[in-house]
């Protein structure tokens, strides 16, 4: 178990969802909604980063990071050299999940499309967990 670096590859493109706090909702019958907060910590973040127009070089250590996040039970670190790239110190340290020590992991293998000979785009999608 260990942070796989993500490869330094700057996304051209990326969405954030920060995900949901653990509640359960009750409506009584006359329509009084009572949340109950089952915790105190997010889960289920998403990112998903675009790579457009990127060597097939670059695209091939997108695909080998998503195999060693997924030999034994690894998580993807974002930094300044990757995910986070471009971002103020407040936002990456959102996009990192470095507030909540979610941890990354390739929520769908890496898509890749081909642009020309030599040179690809490539589209990933990470899902934030919150390990015990």
């Amino acid at each position: 178990m260990a942070a796989i670096p993500f490869p330094p590859v700057l996304p051209t493109g990326r969405s954030y969802s920060p995900g949901r706090y653990a509640q359960s909702e009750f409506q009584s019958l006359n329509g009084a909604t009572t949340i109950l907060r089952l915790g105190s910590q997010r889960h289920e973040s998403e990112l998903s980063l675009d790579f457009d127009n990127i060597t097939d070089d670059n695209a091939a250590l997108i695909l080998a990071s998503y195999d060693a996040q997924n030999i034994g039970d690894n998580w993807v670190q974002f930094d300044a050299s990757n995910g986070t790239a471009g971002a103020s110190a407040q936002l990456a340290a959102y996009l990192g999940e470095t507030i909540t020590g979610l941890r990354w992991r390739y929520a769908d293998p890496p898509q890749v499309r081909s642009v020309f000979p030599g040179r690809s785009s490539v589209t990933v999608k990470m899902r934030g967990y919150l390990d015990s």
